[in-house]
């Protein structure tokens, strides 16, 4: 299982390029908690220079290189890449577990994803193509209209470290496919695979400033990619709190962004369930990723017939979860990513003892394991609807329970909350089901499951886990500027003005 992390630089203009500043950010193992590489450190100098190459790119041979060029030639490439990643599944698989401490068969799901996300999107390209010239049905017959889809531009590409390659792809592959340049900061917690992804685009030959590729910090490179006058849009995954400092910065400059943000998500449990079926979807919903999900369905909210039986059920099912390191086989829970992380969770924890709830299982480090950022599988009841644990996201394996007795009440607690991203139902009886996906106030509902996610829907939220929506062709759409043309037909003059030619 042994594996070295590759020195990478960045990728700027298809080529690997040396930081203005030749700072670098170490890169820690969250198993081991060792240093193991570094990723360069971007600054503003470097986003002004890899901004100025996508422009190029997209300007490059009036446009016919990439931007004004057929969906079906980007297609080439999107089916190129991901043919790659493929052939790289085993190492890119090992990295994103080192990096981001997710269990290795995991990994290796995400970055089947991958794959698959940049070929859906290369037939997004290719539909694209029928797509151009779309008539419009006017009211007069004199004129005639069609609508044109073009790439909006550059644009910037802020991404998170729970899915580090795959949430990069999310928003890679559409941008691409639109026919756009784009500018990739991954974050500074978890980018190695995002640099391969890099080294992948040189081999398949994508043209020069089409993808580039900037790892740093936050302020340092972040920040000057959202601000910066020549990036058309930015698409931005991670905190609400980041969400809203982006949305300001864009908003001097009227620059459209795409917030996919944070959640508090509901999984609600009816007494007619095979508690086993759910008991595992619950803790798949909230423990899947080391329990670091937007979406995660963290606040379980159970119906108090079975409320007892059910926590018991899942109490034996954590017990049995398997806590190692990621790239141990049948790892099940690895470490969530960093110490601030770690320290962050257990604050939480912290916070919810403190505040009168009970620590029905988990809430501390496994005992057979001295290092590494690990947290076991924690269940928390006895909370009330005001406590921190109940309101605030926590990133980490914890679940907090409440109970319900009607289904207006547990529809009132599901949608208590300042988030909007995901919800669940989990019940035999289909027509309840309906209308509690039509109550719930979010952008996704899972029945009967939770988490399961596909490139060809639609992923998004509402209320403060933000707007718009990626995946799906509306995914493809945020990419593209939509142009009305509408032309006159008629042999006949306007007659609007009298002609002096009649006078």
């Amino acid at each position: 299982m042994a594996i070295s992390v590759p020195h990478r630089l960045l990728f700027i203009d298809g080529e690997w390029r040396e930081p203005i500043k030749k700072n670098r950010i170490s890169i820690i193992n969250p198993s081991t908690e060792q240093i193991i590489g570094d990723v360069p450190a971007a600054t503003a100098e470097d986003v002004d220079i890899a901004v100025e190459a996508a422009r190029k790119a997209l300007t490059r041979n009036g446009g016919k290189d990439w931007a004004a060029a057929s969906g079906a030639y980007r297609a080439k490439y999107l089916r190129a890449i991901a043919a790659k990643i493929t052939e790289r599944k085993p190492q890119l698989a090992k990295l994103e577990a080192l990096d981001c401490g997710k269990p290795l068969e995991e990994a290796a799901w995400d970055i089947d994803d991958v794959a698959g996300c940049f070929e859906y999107h290369a037939h997004l390209a290719e539909a694209l193509d029928s797509r151009q010239k779309a008539p419009l049905s006017l009211p007069a017959e004199t004129f005639k209209g069609y609508l044109l889809m073009e790439p909006i531009g550059v644009v910037g590409l802020i991404t998170p470290w729970n899915y580090p390659l795959l949430m990069a792809t999310w928003k890679v592959a559409p941008a691409l496919a639109a026919g756009c340049a784009a500018i990739l900061k991954p974050s500074e917690v978890a980018s190695i695979t995002c640099l391969e992804l890099a080294d992948i685009c040189m081999e398949v030959g994508l043209p020069p400033g089409i993808l580039n590729i900037l790892t740093g910090s936050g302020p340092e490179a972040g920040a000057p990619l959202v601000s910066h006058p020549h990036v058309d849009k930015i698409a931005f995954t991670g905190s609400s709190a980041t969400g809203s400092k982006i949305m300001t910065a864009a908003a001097q400059l009227v620059k459209p962004v795409t917030l996919e943000l944070g959640g508090k998500s509901p999984i609600v449990v009816f007494e007619d369930v095979d508690l086993d079926k759910a008991a595992e979807w619950t803790l798949f919903g909230c423990f899947w990723t080391n329990g670091q999900i937007c979406s995660a369905t963290s606040r379980l909210i159970v119906h108090e017939s079975i409320a007892t039986e059910f926590l018991d059920k899942l109490v034996k099912w954590c017990q049995n979860i398997k806590i190692t390191d990621p790239l141990e086989e049948g790892c099940r829970l690895g470490p969530v990513v960093s110490r601030g992380q770690y320290e962050k969770v257990m604050n939480f924890i912290s916070t919810a003892k403190t505040e009168g709830a009970t620590i029905l299982c988990g809430g501390e480090r496994p005992e057979n394991l001295e290092k590494g950022f690990f947290v076991k599988p924690t269940i928390i009841t006895d909370v009330k609807a005001s406590m921190q644990i109940w309101r605030e996201e926590v990133f980490g394996p914890v679940l907090c329970v409440k109970t319900f007795a009607t289904e207006e009440e547990a529809i009132e607690l599901a949608n208590d909350t300042h988030y909007g991203l995901g919800a669940a139902i989990l019940s035999d009886d289909l027509e309840r089901c309906e209308r509690i996906t039509k109550a719930f106030q979010c952008g996704i509902v899972w029945v009967n499951c939770s988490q399961p996610c596909f490139c060809q829907a639609p992923w998004g939220g509402k209320k403060r886990s933000g707007f718009g929506r990626e995946l799906g062709e509306r995914g493809l759409d945020n990419y593209l500027n939509v142009k009305q043309v509408t032309q006159y037909v008629s042999s006949d003059p306007w007659g609007w003005y009298k002609s002096p030619s009649k006078l």
